[in-house]
């Protein structure tokens, strides 16, 4: 019978050096993810900007629905980083490296007090081993190293607390163990785990010294998962038909992930980040092979419990830590694939441990020489792992490398299509039909993913598209109605085209679908804006940037409502806030040039427009703007340069040529001035062309073309049959005429 290490035997120094190497080996072994991009996922565990306040930090302990999962220990720790480094890569990869190694430490130490043997082999072996690069080189999978660190300690503590019965070491234990399960519910297997290795070093289990303190934990570990199922079903949508088996087709799932697992572990070899998702139907006889052979292995361990109870405890703590990820609960990632590498990090300490000590006493039995073989066996697997490890995390330096390795390995990965091609959707439009390529392989192989749907929508609306983007978005919304992105690119198209009302019903769908969607927001305020509702849409724009503060065109759009509400100074500072986050935002520019001029600061204002057509010098709009200031100031020749280099820049911009037509009239040039009053009513469908037809008609008047002049006076009334300078000019003409 294995004894327990007697306290104060070891090594503190020893301690401090093995621990010194397991974390060097470590961060070298990951070196190529220490600079690594976010990934898939990180967005939405790096902190938010609405949940970066301490207020921030309540919600994520109070508000289930606040971040991605109810893991309010994990997303504390995101917290503090996030105020710690910001959102720079190296510290987060930094910390995981840290804890996976402190990990490797704890089992050591947790194995040497069980007197396993081979203790410093499992260490070295479960930090290096290549199965973990997911959960380590992933910044997403701080979960796991933190929630296995916690979970490690709780093991420690409760280990000694078994020994010495002491309340502190359980108490700091059961402590330990709700923090991991706050981090991650996997860890909800630790009583039973506790349990196995009592078994093990004992041979039988007692009610009241060995279960009964354990129940706690239990009840524990029970409610976690509860919450956890609940939130993969209601917030992450873990739910619908790629998720509905039978009880019999759960346990096919469950017996092929487990051989897949063990074999990843003996051979880490084609590892890859999503692996292929298997077709399963209790129809095909061949599948019940798997969870066969798994009863089977379980039984021939039964059998040889009375020679070793090692590999049968091995086993159920590998097979029983994996219980949560075997398929009988439903997790989101089941809809690319039945595996992951990183849902058996701490189930791979039972087989690891196993092979360790299996190692240890065959090395014993050597005789003398058996240490030195022991050392070098254990080097040379540091090395072959570790360099394993090293070329598996280079995978993860970016998005665009994950997932072209992951295509690479498995191309049937609709998912790994789908992200990489949205990867190139938002770049350059050389980048389009590579982005349209992946997308429509991801629906080749998944035609009923509505996000690939939707993004195709978005890769045809940029192309001019629109018919055909409409299509792909309707049909995205059809496919998963609670999707809110196709709302909002429908309300976007339906904007575009004038349709204000159906945006304004589109957008507060997507609103109310997504509520911390920035851009569903955002639009959400500027369609109100449109339509005149002010107020209303200041409340959703000032949401969007509580959402997203950096977003330049939240400020850009709340400073045109606050323009039109008459607020200008509140306008000028929305504008200035845009250009802080986005200098070359030269629409912005214009916009802040233009409150400049309506609070009289015309030299300012200049400066400001000159600005921005540096920025954009093809902008009608600020060219024309630029010359209005300068023609109400009374620099008329200036003022032509810039109306005509509107006009050359966009020749159907009506108020380019009004204004022109302006300073001719102003200038004495009525002939020109009526050649350019006439070319703007060519384009100008708006309100402004009632201004257009009254100072044509003026200018007619002027030349002596009285009866042309008083047919514009009446178009401008039938325009704006209340524009007051236009009747009186209509009258005028008959008075001047006697009648």
């Amino acid at each position: 019978m294995p004894s327990v290490e007697p306290r104060g035997t070891t090594d503190r120094r020893w301690l401090v050096l093995l621990f010194g190497a397991l974390a060097l080996a470590t961060f070298l072994a990951y070196q190529p993810a220490w600079h690594g991009d976010l990934l898939w996922d990180d967005d939405g565990h790096i902190t938010p900007q609405e949940l970066r306040s301490t207020e921030g930090l309540r919600r994520i302990w109070t508000d289930v629905g606040a971040t991605q999962q109810y893991y309010p220990v994990v997303h504390s720790a995101f917290w503090l980083m996030y105020r710690l480094w910001g959102d720079d890569p190296f510290g987060y990869h930094a910390v995981s490296i840290f804890l996976h190694a402190l990990s490797a430490f704890l089992v050591v130490v947790i194995l040497r007090r069980l007197a396993v043997p081979g203790a410093v082999l499992a260490g070295v072996v479960f930090a290096l081993h290549p199965v973990h690069a997911e959960s380590v080189a992933w910044i997403t999978e701080i979960k796991n190293t933190l929630s296995g660190a916690l979970y490690l300690a709780a093991a420690l503590l409760y280990l000694r607390f078994d020994t010495e019965r002491r309340p502190s070491w359980y108490v700091g234990s059961a402590a330990l163990f709700a923090l991991a399960l706050l981090s991650k519910t996997v860890t909800a297997t630790l009583p039973a785990a506790l349990l196995v290795a009592f078994w093990w070093q004992r041979g039988k289990l007692e009610w009241r010294r060995d279960v009964v303190p354990l129940l706690p934990f239990f009840a524990l570990g029970a409610a976690g998962g509860a919450v956890t199922a609940w939130v993969e079903h209601t917030y992450i949508g873990a739910r619908g038909a790629e998720f509905e088996f039978s009880i019999v087709e759960r346990c096919l799932i469950a017996g092929r992930a487990f051989w897949f697992y063990l074999t990843k572990l003996v051979a880490p070899v084609n590892l890859m980040f999503v692996y292929p998702r298997w077709e399963i139907s209790q129809s095909v006889a061949w599948l019940y092979l798997f969870p066969a052979a798994a009863l089977a292995l379980l039984a021939a361990c039964w059998r040889l419990r009375r020679r070793s109870r090692a590999p049968l405890a091995a086993l159920l703590f590998f097979g029983g830590t994996l219980v949560p990820a075997l398929g009988f609960v439903n997790v989101y990632p089941f809809r690319f694939s039945f595996v992951a590498d990183h849902f058996q990090y701490l189930a791979s300490l039972g087989i690891i441990s196993l092979f360790a000590a299996a190692v240890a006493v065959a090395t014993t039995r050597a005789g003398s020489a058996g240490r030195s073989i022991h050392v070098a066996a254990a080097c040379i697997l540091a090395v072959v792992l570790g360099t394993l490890t090293w070329r598996e995390s280079r995978q993860y330096v970016d998005a665009d490398t994950l997932y072209r390795s992951t295509i690479a390995r498995n191309p049937a990965a609709w998912m790994a299509h789908h992200n990489l091609g949205v990867l190139k959707l938002y770049g350059p439009v050389s980048d389009l039909a590579e982005a349209m390529t992946h997308i429509e392989t991801s629906l080749r192989i998944n035609p009923d993913n509505a996000e690939a749907h939707n993004s195709l929508g978005f890769a045809l609306q940029r192309l001019g598209r629109m018919d055909e983007a409409l299509d792909s978005y309707r049909t995205a919304r059809r496919l998963m109605p609670t999707l809110a992105a196709p709302h909002n690119n429908l309300g976007v198209v339906a904007q575009a085209q004038g349709r204000l009302d159906e945006a304004h019903a589109l957008y507060s769908e997507a609103a109310r679908l997504n509520p911390r969607d920035p851009e569903a927001r955002r639009n959400l305020g500027i369609v109100l804006q449109e339509l005149g509702r002010l107020d209303e849409a200041a409340v959703h724009l000032q949401r969007s940037l509580q959402l997203d503060p950096g977003s330049a065109k939240a400020h850009d759009s709340l400073g045109t409502v606050r323009l039109k509400q008459g607020q200008v100074e509140a306008a000028a500072a929305e504008y200035r806030a845009a250009l802080g986050i986005d200098p070359g935002y030269a629409e912005a520019r214009n916009n802040l040039a233009f409150s400049l001029q309506r609070l009289g600061r015309t030299d300012e204002a200049a400066s400001e427009y000159r600005e921005a057509i540096r920025l954009r010098p093809d902008s009608a709009k600020t060219r024309d703007n630029l010359g209005v200031l300068l023609f109400r100031t009374g620099r008329l020749d200036e003022a032509a340069v810039e109306f005509r280099e509107a006009i050359r820049a966009q020749p159907d911009y009506g108020p380019a040529h009004y204004n022109l037509a302006n300073v001719l009239q102003s200038q004495g040039r009525p002939a020109e001035a009526i050649a350019s009053y006439r070319r703007a009513l060519e384009f100008e469908r708006s309100p402004l062309a009632a201004e257009i037809h009254n100072d044509l008609g003026v200018a007619l008047a002027t030349t002596g073309r009285i009866v042309e002049a008083r047919e514009h006076f009446r178009q401008a009334l039938e325009i704006r049959p209340d524009f007051a300078d236009a009747r009186a000019n209509l009258q005028r003409t008959f008075g001047g005429r006697g009648g």
